[in-house]
C-alpha cells in the first residue's frame, strides 16, 4: 500500500485488511466464494419477475438490432467453432502483418482454401459484412480445391495480386467493423455521428503489451497524444465526457511481480503524468484490468495516483474490475475505502473479464493451489451482480457496468431504482439496441468502449473479442441462436449456482489434480503474490552450510558395487507397488523440504528462484510419474496361444545401473534417473556432477528417508576418473547419462572394451544445435518473448536451449530491432535476487570457454547485453551468421546465432539444420498450418515446439530426449522410458495333463451350435 495513506491510520487499516483478504481468497475453494454471494443477492419471486419483464423488453430491442449492428451481424455470420469462423479468426490474426506476397498467398490458401464462404455470400443485412465475405469468396475461388470452376478461371487472368487485394480488403473491412477509428481524430468524428447520439466513449489505444522500452515509450506517447487531441473535442465543465483507457502492461516491458520494485515506481510516474494531462484537459482516465498476477501492483499504482496532492481536485481517475475474479468484491471494498481516504470519487468499470482461458492454463502450469477466478460462466454472472450491488451501495465510487447481457442490465436497473448516477458500457458495434432507448428516453448513461488504432494493432483485440463473444456460453452468441427462447436466455444464474452448490466446473480439475487419476501434480509456489515471494527470498538468503561431500576412491567404488549386487536381489523381488510407494514418499519428502532444496540450487548451481522451483517440481513429477508407470507396465502380461498353453511376458530388473547426472539439472535429472532405475527393481550407483554434489547428496539422503535401502542406492561423488571407473566396471548392467556428446561417446566405447562383458544398454541424453524457424506470419512480440526465454533463461545452460534463430529475411530487421530492445530489459545479476533473469554460468571453465568464443566473434556480434563486472557473467549475446553450417559447435551459454532465410527456402533450411547431426529440440513460429506440418514431417528432432518457447518440457506431457548426436532415447518422462531399464522374460507353460486338455474336454455342450 502507498505510504501516503498513513495520514488516515484508522481507515488505512481497513484498506490493509481488504488487501489481506485478497491474498487469503485468491485461490480459495469456489463454493466458499460464490455461494454466499448467490444467497446474498437472490431475489424474491416478485422481484425476479419484475427483472425478467424488463429483460424481455430489452430482448425485443436487441433482436431487432441483430440485423443492424456490424459486429452483431459479423458474429452471427461467422460463429466461432464453425470452419469459416475459425479460419477467419486465424486469417485476421496474421494477414495484415505479412510483408511479402508469397507468404501472404500461402496464408490465404491455408486459411480459406477449404472453407465454404459461398454459403455466407449476400446473407447478411450489412453491406460491410457482405463485402468482406465477397473478398473471401474470391480468394477461395482462386486458391481452393475446385480446379475447374469458371470463377477460378476468370480470376486467374488477373492473377494472385487480385486475390490478395480481395482478402486484404476483407480484412480491412473487418477493421472498420471492430475499430472506431485509425486515429483519435477519426474515432471522435465517427463517435459524434448521429447513430451514437447521447453516448460517450472510452477510447482504447490498441496494441500489444510492451516488449521493449521503445515499445513502452511509443505507447506512452500515443496515450499523451490521444489525451491532448481528445481535449479539443471535450465540452468544458462536462462531468462525464469522453475518456481514455490505459493498459499498464503497454507502458512497461517488465510489468511483473518479480520486477515490481523497478516497474511500479516507473509506472506510477508515467500514470501521474497521464493523469495530470487528463485532469488539465477534463478527460477521464481509466486504468484497465490485467491478469490476476498483476492485480496487487495495479492497486499500488492506482492508489499512488489517487493520493497525489496535485490531483486532489480531479475525480476523473478510473479503474476496471473483473467479475470473474474471486477477489472482485474485496477490490470494490478497497476501492471505496481508498477513495474515501483521499476524498475523491473513483470511476469503477465492472467487466466480466478478459483473460479467463489463459488464467486457467497459467494456474495449471504453475501448480497453484486453486484458480484466482470462477470456473463457471454462471458463477461469473452471479459475482457480477453481487459486485454491481456493492458498487451501487459504495459511497465513494461512480459505477460503470460493462455488459451486453439483457438479464444483467435489467437486474442493475431494478437494483438502482430511480437512480441515474451510474453508467452502462458496451463495446463498439455490439449491444446495439440494448441501450439506445435507455439512454435517449429513460435518462440512463452509456459509454462505448471504442478501440482506436491501425489495422496491424487490431489483431490481438479482434481475436480476444471473437473468442469472448463467439464462444457458446456468451450471451451475444446465444442471442443469435434462433432455437433459444427468451426464457432460456433469461435463466437466473443465481438459481443455477445455488442448485449446484457453487461447485467448480467438472471439466476443469484443480491444478493439483491435473494428471489424476494417474498421479498428483507437483505443488508450485504462488510467486505472483509479493508477500509470498518476499518471504521466500528472505529465507533463501538465510545462511546455510554448504558442506560438499567427500569424493570417494575407486576402491570404495568397487566395494559399493559389490554391496549393491547383494542388496539388488531382495529389492528386485519387492512388489512393484511397494517400490512405487517409496518413490511417492520420496516425492512427498522433497516437497516438504522444498525450501532447503531451493537454497542449495540457488547457491550451489547458480539457479534463480524461478528455475529452482521448476526443477524441484520436475523432480517430484519424475518420481510420481515413474511410480504410476511402473504399476501399470510391470504387471505380467498374458499372451495368446494354443489351448493348453500359458504364455506370460514379464519385465524384470537388469541389475546395477550407473546414473551419471549433469550440473545444469542436478536435482531433476539426477532424481529422474535414479527413480526410473529403482522403481523397476534395479540397484543404483549415483554419480552427481563434480560442480553440484551437495544437491545430489541431499536428494539421496531423502531417498533413504523414504525407505530406499542404502546399499541399493549409493552415492558416488567424484570426478572424471571415478566416472571412468564406474562405467568400465563389468558388474554395471546399464548406464544412464546426461551430458556432453564427447563424454557420451567415451562411455559408449568403454562399454564395448571388454569382450567378455555382456552388452550393456546406454541411455544417453546430450545437447543440440537447437533451432527456431520464424516466418513472416509469426507475431513478432510472441517470437521475441519465446526467443528470450529459450535462449537466455538459465543463462542458456539447458540442453534444449535455443542456439540458432532462423528468420525469414522479410521481417529480419524489425525482429532483430525488437529482440535487441528486449535484451536491454534483462536483469543480469546474482541469482539470490527475485528479479534475476540471467545469472552467472556454472564455473570458471565454462566462463573462459564462452568468453573466448565471443572474442573470436566480436565482428559478428549484433547485440551483447551489459553484465556486472564481478562474477562469472557471460553477456546474453546475439551473433549473426551467414549460413546454418557456420554453427558447428554447441556453445553452452546465453548465446544465440541468427541467420536469414529467403521465402521459398523452407525445405532447404530444414535440411541444413538436419545435416548438423543433432536432433534434440526445434521450434517453428508460423500461422500457416501447412508450414508447421512441413516442419513436422521433415525435421529430425525429438521435441518440436510450435508457436511457443522450446524449453521447459513437462514430465508426462512432453517426454524429453533427442536423436542423432543428441541422444539414444527412450525419452525421459515418457511412457517408454522404464522399459529400457528392464529385461523382458517370457514364461511358457504346458498346462495340459498327460493325454489331453481337461479344461477343453469339460466344455458344456451348450457352448456349441448344432
Amino acid at each position: 500500500m502507498n505510504a501516503s495513506s498513513s495520514s488516515s491510520p484508522s481507515v488505512s487499516l481497513k484498506m490493509i485488511e481488504f488487501r489481506h483478504i485478497m491474498t487469503q481468497i485468491s485461490h480459495a475453494p469456489e463454493p466458499d466464494m460464490i455461494l454466499p454471494l448467490a444467497h446474498a443477492i437472490k431475489m424474491s419471486d416478485e422481484d425476479s419477475q419484475i427483472v425478467k419483464e424488463i429483460a424481455k423488453t430489452l430482448l425485443t430491442s436487441l433482436r431487432k438490432a441483430q440485423h443492424e449492428g456490424w459486429v452483431n451481424q459479423f458474429l452471427n455470420e461467422y460463429r466461432l467453432g464453425t470452419e469459416e469462423g475459425t479460419a477467419l479468426l486465424s486469417l485476421a490474426e496474421a494477414f495484415l502483418r505479412v510483408p511479402d506476397h508469397d507468404t501472404a498467398d500461402l496464408l490465404i490458401s491455408d486459411k480459406i482454401g477449404n472453407a465454404d464462404w459461398g454459403t455466407h455470400s449476400g446473407k447478411s443485412a450489412s453491406t460491410l459484412v457482405n463485402s468482406a465475405t465477397w473478398g473471401l469468396v474470391l480468394g477461395k475461388a482462386m486458391v481452393g480445391p475446385n480446379e475447374g470452376s469458371v470463377l477460378k478461371t476468370l480470376i486467374a487472368r488477373t492473377g494472385e495480386p487480385f486475390v490478395r487485394q480481395g482478402v486484404g480488403a476483407a480484412m480491412r473491412l473487418m477493421g472498420q467493423i471492430f475499430v472506431m477509428g485509425r486515429n483519435i481524430e477519426e474515432a471522435v468524428k465517427r463517435m459524434n455521428k448521429s447513430v451514437n447520439r447521447g453516448f460517450t466513449a472510452s477510447f482504447d489505444m490498441l496494441g500489444e503489451a510492451a516488449r521493449t522500452e521503445d515499445d513502452a515509450t511509443r505507447y506512452f506517447n500515443a496515450y499523451c497524444d490521444a489525451i491532448r487531441k481528445l481535449a479539443k473535442f471535450q465540452s468544458k465543465g462536462k462531468a462525464l465526457g469522453h475518456s481514455i483507457s490505459v493498459k499498464l502492461s503497454a507502458l512497461h516491458p517488465r510489468y511483473e511481480v518479480a520486477h515490481r520494485h523497478k516497474c511500479v515506481p516507473e509506472l506510477i510516474e508515467k500514470c501521474l503524468q497521464l493523469a495530470q494531462l487528463a485532469a488539465d484537459s477534463n478527460i477521464l482516465l481509466t486504468i484497465d484490468a490485467e491478469e490476476a498476477a498483476r492485480l496487487d501492483m495495479s492497486l499500488d499504482i492506482i492508489e499512488a495516483v489517487a493520493s497525489a496532492p496535485q490531483l486532489a481536485h480531479w475525480d476523473g481517475l478510473g479503474m476496471a474490475i473483473q467479475a470473474y475474479s474471486k477477489r472482485a468484491m474485496a477490490v470494490i471494498g478497497w476501492a471505496d475505502e481508498m477513495s474515501g481516504v483521499y476524498g475523491r470519487k473513483l470511476q469503477v468499470r465492472l467487466v466480466k473479464g478478459a483473460y479467463w482461458d489463459s488464467e486457467i492454463k497459467y494456474a495449471q502450469e504453475q501448480g497453484l493451489s486453486g484458480y484466482p477466478l470462477f470456473t463457471r460462466k454462471a458463477a461469473t454472472d452471479v459475482s457480477y451482480l453481487a459486485c454491481a450491488a456493492a458498487m451501487l451501495d459504495a459511497k465513494n465510487l461512480f459505477p460503470a457496468f460493462a455488459t451486453h447481457n439483457a438479464l444483467t442490465v435489467a437486474s442493475i436497473i431494478h437494483l438502482a431504482g430511480d437512480r441515474r448516477d451510474f453508467e452502462f458500457q458496451r463495446l463498439h458495434g455490439m449491444g446495439d439496441g440494448l441501450f439506445e432507448n435507455l439512454v435517449r428516453e429513460q435518462g440512463y448513461q452509456c459509454r462505448i468502449y471504442a478501440p482506436v488504432g491501425g489495422h496491424r494493432d487490431l489483431l490481438a483485440y479482434l481475436v480476444r473479442r471473437l473468442l469472448e463473444n463467439g464462444a457458446n456460453s456468451s450471451f451475444v452468441h446465444q442471442l443469435s441462436d434462433h432455437n433459444m427462447t427468451d426464457d432460456e436466455l433469461l435463466k437466473d444464474p443465481v438459481d443455477r449456482i445455488i442448485y449446484i452448490k457453487g461447485a467448480r466446473h467438472p471439466s476443469i480439475p484443480l491444478p493439483c489434480d491435473l494428471y489424476q487419476p494417474e498421479r498428483l501434480n507437483s505443488r508450485g509456489v504462488h510467486m505472483d503474490d509479493a508477500g509470498t515471494l518476499d518471504a521466500l527470498m528472505s529465507r533463501m538468503n538465510q545462511p546455510i552450510d554448504l558442506i560438499a561431500p567427500q569424493q570417494i576412491s575407486t576402491d570404495t567404488l568397487s566395494a559399493m558395487i559389490a554391496n549393491a549386487q547383494k542388496a539388488f536381489v531382495p529389492w528386485s523381488r519387492m512388489s512393484v507397488d511397494n517400490r512405487a510407494a517409496i518413490l511417492e514418499i520420496w516425492a512427498d519428502l522433497l516437497e516438504e523440504q522444498r525450501e532447503t532444496a531451493l537454497q542449495i540450487l540457488v547457491k550451489e548451481a547458480n539457479k534463480n528462484i524461478f528455475d529452482a522451483i521448476n526443477e524441484v517440481r520436475e523432480a517430484v513429477d519424475f518420481c510420481r510419474y515413474y511410480a504410476a508407470q511402473a504399476r501399470e507396465q510391470m504387471q505380467d502380461i498374458i499372451l495368446p496361444g494354443p489351448t493348453g498353453e500359458q504364455n506370460i511376458l514379464r519385465m524384470d530388473a537388469r541389475g546395477i545401473w550407473a546414473a551419471i547426472a549433469p550440473w545444469n539439472f542436478p536435482l531433476a535429472i539426477f532424481m529422474g534417473q535414479i527413480a526410473a532405475a529403482l522403481v523397476t527393481g534395479n540397484g543404483v550407483i549415483a554419480k552427481p556432477a563434480p560442480q553440484t554434489p551437495i544437491i545430489g547428496k541431499f536428494a539421496v539422503d531423502l531417498a533413504y528417508q523414504a525407505g530406499v535401502p542404502k546399499d541399493v542406492l549409493q552415492f558416488a561423488n567424484g570426478g572424471a576418473d571415478l566416472g571412468k571407473a564406474l562405467v568400465e566396471d563389468a558388474r554395471i548392467n546399464g548406464v544412464v547419462f546426461t551430458g556432453s556428446v564427447p563424454t557420451a561417446r567415451h562411455i559408449a566405447r568403454s562399454l564395448l572394451i571388454d569382450d567378455n562383458r555382456p552388452l550393456v544398454p546406454l541411455i544417453a541424453e546430450t545437447g543440440g544445435l537447437n533451432a527456431m524457424i520464424v516466418d513472416s506470419t509469426a507475431l513478432p512480440e510472441q517470437v521475441v518473448r519465446d526467443v528470450i526465454i529459450s535462449g537466455f533463461q538459465s543463462a542458456g545452460q539447458r540442453c534444449s536451449a535455443l542456439r540458432l534463430l532462423a528468420v525469414q529475411d522479410d521481417i529480419y530487421d524489425n525482429l532483430v530491432e525488437m529482440l535487441c530492445g528486449a535484451m536491454d530489459s534483462l536483469n543480469i545479476c546474482m541469482p539470490d535476487r527475485a528479479d534475476c533473469d540471467v545469472g552467472p554460468v556454472i564455473d570458471k571453465a565454462s566462463y573462459d570457454k564462452l568468453m573466448g568464443y565471443l572474442e573470436t566473434q566480436k565482428n559478428n556480434i549484433i547485440k551483447s547485453a551489459n553484465v556486472p563486472k564481478n562474477g562469472l557473467f557471460v553477456p546474453p549475446t546475439l551473433i549473426a551468421i551467414d549460413k546454418v553450417s557456420d554453427l558447428q559447435t554447441e556453445w553452452f551459454g546465453p548465446i544465440i546465432h541468427i541467420v536469414k532465410w529467403r521465402r521459398g527456402g523452407m525445405d532447404a533450411l530444414i535440411a541444413q539444420i538436419n545435416n548438423s547431426g543433432f536432433g534434440l529440440t526445434m521450434g517453428v513460429h508460423s500461422r500457416i498450418a501447412r508450414v508447421t506440418q512441413r516442419v513436422e514431417a521433415q525435421a529430425r528432432v525429438g521435441n518440436l515446439y510450435v508457436n511457443r518457447s522450446i524449453i521447459g518440457a513437462v514430465v508426462g506431457s512432453q517426454p524429453f530426449g533427442g536423436e542423432g548426436h543428441s541422444g539414444t532415447g527412450p525419452k525421459a518422462g515418457g511412457p517408454h522410458y522404464l522399459s529400457r531399464f528392464c529385461v523382458e522374460r517370457t514364461i511358457s507353460t504346458d498346462t495340459t495333463s498327460a493325454g489331453g486338455n481337461a479344461s477343453l474336454l469339460s466344455l458344456d455342450d451348450d457352448d456349441f451350435e448344432y
